[in-house]
């Protein structure tokens, strides 16, 4: 039976590392240590290395790791250690851990970034966070808008598991953004919980994030009410709402 771990790494990030006790995949290494700490202590074989974007702090470990297994990356990106360039619709096999996953293009955080699909399953990045989404760095608004709208409509049970401890934070652009959001106040409740007592808050659902995270809910009239009367930026559509949450969340 697979399980999926996070291997925290630098200030907030995570790891993702999937195993079946045998066999390992990780995603976004950007630090090796602990990747190769988990496997020795477990007695794995790492099997694949899963790259959604060329960031250091998502690449920083391929050196150390990519010799031992393929590397699959962003097709539009140039990635030194990356052995297989993939993009929407490719698949591609894991056949240790009997995982095939579907690659989506959701560029806007970088112009190549891709995100990693199974049944049950996403592996997304810097595109999607718990009640955020990523800088837009290289992209442009549209491009994240489209990227999010692509990932919202997977099925609700999906679990995100996206790269960077941030949800606190925000959370707490969530609350000033939409003010009347018990859904996400409970969610906010039960994370403020998990991190006093050492805990991840991830993985998230995608059906939660539709429920809870501003940037997936630019339709919802308290949001458009804040941007309007508070902050004097138009929401004439889904897309200037999400534009002007984006740059206002850059300051915030």
């Amino acid at each position: 039976m697979r399980q999926i771990v996070p291997l925290p790494a630098f200030k907030d990030n995570y790891i993702w590392l999937m195993h079946d006790d045998r066999n390992a995949l990780v995603v976004d290494p950007g630090d090796a240590a602990p990747v190769q700490d988990f496997i020795a202590q477990h007695d794995l074989t790492l099997a694949a290395v899963l790259i959604t974007h060329h960031h250091a702090d998502h690449v920083g470990g391929l050196a150390a790791l990519a010799p031992q297994c393929p590397v699959y990356g962003p097709a539009t990106e140039t990635i030194e250690g990356v052995t297989h360039t993939v993009r929407e619709p490719n698949e591609l096999a894991i056949p240790e851990l009997a995982l095939t996953l579907r690659v989506l293009d959701v560029p806007g955080h970088t112009r190549g970034h891709i995100a990693y699909y199974a049944p049950g399953v996403l592996f997304c990045g810097d595109t999607l966070f718990s009640a955020g989404c990523g800088r837009i760095f290289e992209g442009t608004p549209a491009q994240l808008f489209n990227s999010l709208n692509k990932l919202a409509a997977l099925p609700d049970d999906t679990q995100v598991y996206c790269t960077h401890e941030y949800t606190l934070a925000n959370l707490a652009f969530a609350q000033a953004a939409e003010p009347d959001n018990l859904t996400r106040d409970l969610w906010l409740a039960e994370c403020t919980d998990r991190r006093l007592k050492g805990l991840p808050t991830l993985p998230s659902t995608i059906a939660r994030e539709r429920a809870i995270n501003p940037f997936l809910r630019p339709l919802s009239p308290s949001i458009r009410s804040t941007l309007a009367n508070q902050r004097h930026q138009p929401v004439d559509t889904a897309l200037t709402t999400f534009t002007a949450l984006r740059e206002w969340k850059n300051t915030f």
